[in-house]
């Protein structure tokens, strides 16, 4: 985790540097006064937004809360939808394309099954059981291959237990 925060600083010093070097092609292609206007409409209609994606969030959380429902896509989905307008909000034609990607569903359900992954990767699985509900589990049937050499059990035959079952001498 620590290794991750330390390109922040950099990540921050790249998307500045992509915001001014669009915000210059813009200015260039329909004038500096109408790209500033473009920027601060953007940035109006975000701050709109970011209200009204507040409210939808907490009325979300409240329903799933009230009707005993696990709050976790509720949350997940305001998030990102927070998420969307907060980028819209902050000046900038970079983050706005990312904000308004971030609003349209099918991208917001995609970013929101990303949050819920790496959230229940982060926290306890009774936690993500509390906040997202049931888990889907896959099984496989079979052992799995022993981690250290030789059988995994005792008298085991091991290349019995890749196909799928243990087979023990006198059975």
């Amino acid at each position: 985790m620590r290794r991750t925060w330390r390109f922040v600083p950099l990540g921050l010093l790249a998307g500045l540097a992509a915001e001014v070097a669009v915000f210059v092609l813009v200015g260039e292609a329909i004038g500096f006064a109408s790209a500033v206007l473009v920027v601060f409409a953007v940035s109006l209609v975000g701050l709109l937004l970011l209200r009204r994606e507040g409210m939808r969030a907490w009325r979300g959380f409240r329903a799933s809360v009230e009707s005993h429902q696990p709050p976790g896509r509720q949350l997940t989905d305001g998030l990102v939808g927070l998420a969307g307008a907060l980028l819209l909000a902050v000046p900038g034609l970079v983050s706005g394309v990312v904000g308004v990607a971030l609003l349209v569903p099918p991208l917001r359900r995609l970013a929101g099954a990303g949050v819920q992954r790496a959230t229940e990767r982060r926290v306890s699985s009774m936690v993500a059981g509390d906040l997202f509900g049931p888990r889907r589990v896959r099984v496989y049937r079979g052992a799995t291959p022993p981690t250290e050499p030789g059988p995994s059990r005792p008298g085991a035959d091991p290349a019995a237990a890749i196909e799928g079952e243990i087979v023990e001498p006198g059975r």
